[in-house]
């Protein structure tokens, strides 16, 4: 299969256009960070691993627009062993110096998740629990449609997919719940931590990105970072939940 006409990958590419489309202020205006990490081994046994992660945002008159992208791919020696491409875009609107309600876009394609795909479209209101420049906790509730596809993985002895069997396409509604915390320890460092989860008939998925965040410079900084992706319902030949730990090298946006 090629990743790069499946329907979420292109999904993704769209997300990054509308979000530069949607904003009214110039691209100088979008702040944030970039984030990326290569691991590799060669010798005894040869492997290779690299993730991506772009979090930008612009916020003027009321209104706010935010962009995530992220990219995971791994492989020993013979086969791919994670290849993961997802992005969200997101709308806000200003109701009070506390609340807002959102829209918001998210896709995801996981070769190895047991879905040829997931995409959901939701909207609700977000709240601003703390706001203060050393820590910033916010909250949101919302309802949502989600259309997947889930496919059945079958393996060799070694633990390559020889295989993927789809399933039929659905749809149905979702309630959508997330908090995003940021908290700065020290002058130089940042304790950050993301949930989405999204729960409808067929399923529940839960999402958590948690990361310690050391500056080195005015711009550059060091990232580590644990990550799951759980789902109470996955495909045949695949596993509940997904972890990935990394360290990056972080560029902020400003």
């Amino acid at each position: 299969m090629d990743f790069a006409s499946t329907p979420v990958h292109r999904l993704c590419a769209a997300l990054a256009t509308a979000a530069l489309l949607a904003a009214p202020a110039a691209l100088a205006d979008w702040t944030g960070k970039g984030e990326a990490g290569l691991v590799m081994s060669r010798g005894n046994a040869d492997s290779t691993a690299a993730n991506g992660k772009l979090d930008v945002a612009e916020e003027q008159n009321g209104w706010k627009n935010s962009l995530f992208l992220a990219a995971l791919y791994a492989r020993n020696a013979t086969f791919a062993t994670a290849q993961r491409v997802e992005g969200r875009y997101e709308l806000d609107r200003k109701v009070s110096e506390r609340l807002y309600w959102f829209g918001a876009l998210r896709g995801e394609r996981d070769l190895f998740s047991g879905f040829d795909y997931q995409a959901t479209l939701s909207g609700g209101l977000g709240y601003k629990f703390i706001d203060t420049d050393r820590t910033k906790l916010a909250g949101t509730l919302g309802v949502g449609y989600r259309r997947l596809r889930p496919e059945e993985l079958i393996k060799d002895d070694a633990g390559q997919v020889i295989q993927r069997i789809k399933g039929e396409a659905s749809g149905n509604a979702v309630g959508t719940a997330g908090l995003n915390y940021e908290f700065k320890a020290t002058s130089t460092t940042k304790i950050l931590d993301k949930l989405l989860i999204e729960a409808g008939s067929a399923n529940t998925s839960v999402a958590n990105d948690f990361g310690v965040q050391v500056s080195m410079s005015d711009r550059l900084a060091l990232s580590f970072g644990y990550g799951i992706r759980y789902n109470t319902d996955p495909a045949p030949g695949t596993k509940r939940m997904d972890q990935l730990t990394t360290i990056n090298v972080v560029y902020t946006i400003k």
